[in-house]
């Protein structure tokens, strides 16, 4: 029988929860995160200069930090997230899914605010914004584990009403037949 405190094919940990159905997802998008992470952190100056011009271009506010320290910062983020995504039984869905979104929102503001990412009066990728514009399944999959979270606690929710409710008929079938 199923305890009615955890929803049916969930990681438990102490406040959060993760679906068993979300682990190939968290699995692809923080595997793929997490070595883009540690292949910055052992990035060359011109990679993180590289990446810092580019970012910079996007969101003007980076201009004043250093390059090398604006690439560490994002390959110990990248890492960060990986590792969590990587790590159900620590980060639950629904946060792992926020992070990712807001991760991925951040390269999607990359692709729509860089010059010659997308075609002409259109949104669709340039040959050279491909590489970024493909970065919107990340989007889709934190999104995903996002409204995961909020289905599984719902179905929780319902579980544990329902369980009241057939422990409720037992005690008053016990009442009638004494």
């Amino acid at each position: 029988m199923v305890s009615p405190e955890v929803a049916t094919g969930t990681v438990t940990g102490m406040r959060h929860r993760s679906r068993l159905v979300n682990l190939p997802i968290r699995a692809a998008a923080g595997a793929f995160i997490l070595n883009s992470g540690l292949t910055k952190l052992q990035a060359e100056k011109e990679t993180h200069q590289r990446l810092h011009g580019f970012a910079s271009g996007a969101y003007p506010f980076l201009e004043n930090v250093p390059p090398e320290q604006f690439g560490k910062v994002l390959g110990a983020s990248e890492v960060a997230l990986g590792g969590a995504l990587l790590m159900p039984a620590l980060v639950g869905d629904g946060l792992a899914g926020l992070a990712l979104s807001s991760f991925a929102g951040g390269l999607l503001g990359l692709y729509t605010k860089t010059p010659g990412m997308r075609r002409e009066g259109s949104v669709r990728p340039s040959q050279e914004g491909t590489a970024l514009a493909k970065d919107s399944w990340l989007a889709g999959i934190g999104l995903t584990l996002m409204v995961s979270s909020l289905t599984s606690r719902r179905l929780s929710r319902l579980e544990r009403k329902a369980s009241r409710r057939k422990a409720s008929r037992r005690k008053k079938d016990i009442k009638t037949a004494n």
